[in-house]
């Protein structure tokens, strides 16, 4: 049970006097959507110009709903619910209260549950405190064949809640903090095009650098990767102790650690010690796209026979340009093709194809201008990426202050 008056930890200062909790259905009123008909896939009902909303809509909405991904004629909307625009909607099975503020009005079907506010409520407050509880709804909801809740488990939901016109304070200011989100990912979205834009530009050589002469550099030559690589084998015994395991993840996502890993846990007496900037290949999921760079941070720590590692010939290849090589979609399909197998994910790269596989390179001297130009556009992107994370952190930590 709740106080009947709780403050907020945080508030602006305009505003005195105590929040109130109320039950959801004193503040607005609560229907739940509509589709009837079964099979719910039946083509006579969909394909008109009736936007018809799905919970998926309104799980990635960020509690603004405009996208929807399918539509309904005018018989589907005979046999559906439509909301309004303005009207709260919120997700009552498998991914349990996610809410949005519809900005169109749209049909929904009885995976959602409309909330339509009364005159002292206003509906941006309304569905950030409801997300906000997003957390606790799911861990709360009744549990049968799946969780689920319903209008009688929201009835009398407990909203803690101020006067109309702090209502609206609040969810202005938290509108501003998700438009600072929205900015952010914008251009984090800008320069990861731009990056694929030039990296396409400068595989293809449409763009050239220059040496510090102004002079052109070289032209690029076709090289086996046997010309710019050597096998490192850097073989040690098993640890008797637990120890730092490093693995590669898929889709050139780059390496993971497995610290504290337990030898118990694997049969084979021999592992390999990676070094920084090595090159480092998974040849089980090769063909997924299971190859980076050593980072700083795995130095030192160990693999199995399956993650075979190279270093780069200094006068031929840097691992600072060849990280960009390895992301190329074309050297991925190229990993593929050199990893036969049978059915499923059961295909083993060939070493010695590897080794054999071309790649068009510049001089060294314009692959390090290339890697510089490359790496300063990552600094760009991993920043706005930060600056992302920090305001969700900050908006995350200002509503669980704000709501009590």
């Amino acid at each position: 049970m709740h106080e009947n008056r709780v403050l907020p930890v945080i508030r602006f200062p305009e505003f005195k006097g105590s929040w109130e909790f109320k039950k959801l259905r004193d503040l607005a009123k609560i229907e739940r959507g509509r589709f009837s008909p079964r099979p719910r896939n039946d083509p006579k009902f969909y394909g008109g110009d009736i936007p018809f909303v799905q919970t998926n809509d309104v799980t990635n909405s960020s509690g603004s709903i405009s996208n929807y991904t399918q539509t309904l004629n005018s018989d589907g909307l005979k046999v559906s619910k439509f909301f309004p625009a303005g009207t709260i909607l919120i997700t009552i099975a498998a991914n349990i209260g996610y809410s949005g503020v519809l900005r169109i009005g749209m049909a929904c079907p009885d995976s959602l549950i409309g909330i339509s506010c009364y005159d002292k409520t206003y509906n941006e407050y309304l569905c950030a405190y409801l997300n906000n509880q997003q957390p606790k709804m799911s861990y709360l909801a009744p549990q049968a064949a799946q969780k689920n809740i319903n209008i009688e488990f929201l009835n009398p939901y407990p909203i803690n809640i101020p006067t109309y016109k702090e209502q609206q304070k609040i969810a202005n200011f938290l509108s501003s903090v998700d438009k600072k989100i929205q900015q952010f990912t914008e251009k984090q979205s800008l320069l990861q095009q731009y990056k694929k834009g030039i990296m396409q530009k400068l595989f293809s050589q449409e763009i050239r650098f220059k040496d510090e002469q102004g002079n052109d550099f070289p032209d690029w030559e076709e090289k086996s990767l046997a010309e710019v690589l050597t096998p490192k084998i850097r073989e040690v015994n098993k640890p008797s102790e637990k120890y730092l395991a490093i693995g590669i993840r898929s889709h050139m996502k780059g390496t993971f650690q497995k610290p504290g890993f337990d030898p118990d846990d694997i049969a084979m007496e021999k592992l390999f010690v990676l070094k920084e900037n090595d090159l480092v290949v998974n040849i089980t999921f090769a063909w997924e796209g299971a190859i980076a760079i050593v980072k700083p941070e795995d130095d030192g720590g160990l693999v199995s026979h399956r993650f075979p590692t190279y270093t780069f010939k200094k006068d031929q290849a840097t691992h600072e340009f060849f990280r960009h090589i390895i992301m190329q979609k074309r050297f991925k399909y190229m990993l593929d093709v050199i990893s036969p197998g049978g059915a499923g994910r059961n295909r083993v790269l060939s070493k010695k194809e590897f080794l054999k596989l071309k790649w068009t390179l510049p001089s060294v001297a314009e692959q390090n201008k290339i890697a510089l130009f490359l790496g300063e556009l990552d600094k760009k992107i991993d920043f706005t990426r930060q600056q992302i994370e920090q305001t969700k952190t900050f908006k995350k930590g200002l509503l669980q202050q704000m709501f009590v």
